[in-house]
């Protein structure tokens, strides 16, 4: 590596004085989300990430012969791994695909070995969340706080007005990105452009203890039949389901094969642990491939079918090994909700979500 990698130590992170009563808002928007969804829908979905546009499993194979550095937490042994992936938008509700916003792939790992975090006790399964940008949308608990008691109130309400704004927002966006900018608001709020999901690079965006030092993660798709769709516009015109469509297609035609990275810390004053809205330089530390995830060709989504699946998954960046521990305000913010909107969806469908030890244990 050519930069040093920040050794974890606990000081790393920095805890805000009203980090508890951060929390305590993120859980009544989590559990307002909650109730406004199940009771419109009568079913309960995810208070993030609600709509599901594919859900497929693979075999992740960790890299043999990987330097010291990576070779740490359930990287540090080689060999083969079920795992998982849920591809979603981000939103609390299921909207319409014209209502464009960040697309997000779940990434979960069968039979990891390791001590576990807080909370997950009893699993062997490793979660990684990731979004397809670099950064989050919110520096810290607080500003995402703030952010989605915003959204709450917009949550499954005036769907024909959030069409319309997406639209708008997409254009402005456009417009930035035209000039060499971007906006992570407007894309949050239906600006993002409504790219092929299987094309996309997906990021953890906050930091993750990685063994000995610190890193974020990273999904990089490498297969032809994957890096052909990257920046591939799809037409969700009157096609409300269009990225779930496409998405199958791709899925039973090619299957699909990606790469997951790391990227090291190198400096914690550039690479800030307490700012998740920062993007890493990935010239003063790449991203270095660790390990492959290899999709076979299958249907990702069976209308009747892939919804009792979707009902019984859960993830969490808590659900994993304290080797692989999640850093920073936004990460100690998302455990507290998480586990909230995972037991109100086990409690009210009447499907107590668990976690697979293989899969075979999906239905």
């Amino acid at each position: 590596m050519s930069n040093t990698p920040v050794r974890y130590d606990p000081s790393i992170e920095t805890i805000a004085p009203d980090e508890a009563e951060t929390i305590a808002g993120l859980n009544e928007s989590f559990q307002e989300i909650l109730e406004t969804t199940s009771k419109d829908y009568g079913h309960a979905v995810r208070a993030v990430h609600a709509k599901a546009h594919g859900i497929a499993r693979g075999t992740l194979t960790i890299a043999a012969n990987l330097p010291p550095q990576l070779a740490q937490g359930i990287f540090a042994t080689p060999g083969t791994h079920e795992a998982v992936i849920r591809i979603s938008t981000n939103a609390g509700d299921i909207l319409d695909d014209s209502v464009s916003l960040p697309r997000g792939l779940a990434l979960k790992i069968l039979d990891v070995d390791g001590d576990r975090l807080p909370g997950s006790e009893g699993n062997a399964t490793q979660d990684f969340i990731m979004v397809n940008g670099p950064a989050f949308s919110a520096p810290d608990a607080k500003a995402f706080g703030k952010n989605l008691k915003l959204l709450t109130k917009t949550t499954d309400r005036f769907e024909g007005v959030k069409k319309a704004m997406s639209a708008t927002f997409r254009v402005v966006e456009s417009a930035l990105e035209a000039v060499g900018g971007e906006s992570a608001t407007l894309k949050t709020l239906g600006g993002a452009a409504p790219v092929h999901p299987l094309g996309e690079t997906y990021y953890t965006q906050t930091p993750f203890r990685y063994g000995d030092y610190v890193a974020k993660l990273a999904l990089f798709p490498v297969s032809p039949g994957l890096t052909r769709l990257t920046g591939d516009l799809v037409d969700v015109t009157a096609r409300p389901d269009a990225l779930r469509e496409v998405v199958r297609d791709e899925m039973i035609e090619h299957g699909g094969t990606w790469e997951l990275r790391v990227q090291l810390n190198t400096d914690l004053d550039a690479m800030p642990i307490e700012d998740a809205s920062v993007v890493w330089d990935d010239k003063a530390s790449p991203f270095v491939t660790v390990a492959t995830l290899e999709v076979p060709p299958q249907l990702s989504w069976e209308h009747g079918a892939t919804e009792r699946t979707d009902d019984a998954l859960v993830y969490s960046v808590w659900d994993g090994v304290t080797a692989h521990q999640p850093l920073g305000g936004v990460n100690r913010a998302r455990k507290s909700p998480y586990e909230l909107s995972s037991q109100f969806r086990g409690q009210f469908n009447g499907c107590p979500v668990h976690q697979p030890k293989s899969l075979s244990e999906l239905v």
